[in-house]
């Protein structure tokens, strides 16, 4: 069942830059704290957390 759940070199590579993405965005939320700075860190915050657990879990075929 779960032998169709797999990432690519291309998918885990843009998953990788993705999370890296979001995540810088997320700090910059968080340090700058301008109005509206908790939507925009949970904006970009889900997306990272969820790539990370993508690349933990997910096996990579090669």
């Amino acid at each position: 069942m779960g032998e169709e759940l797999y990432l690519t070199p291309v998918t885990g590579a843009l998953i990788v830059f993705a999370v890296v993405v979001c995540g810088h965005r997320f700090r910059l939320a968080w340090k700058d704290q301008t109005p509206g700075w908790q939507r925009r860190a949970w904006l970009f915050g889900i997306p990272a957390a969820l790539g990370l657990l993508a690349l933990g879990f997910l096996p990579l075929k090669v």
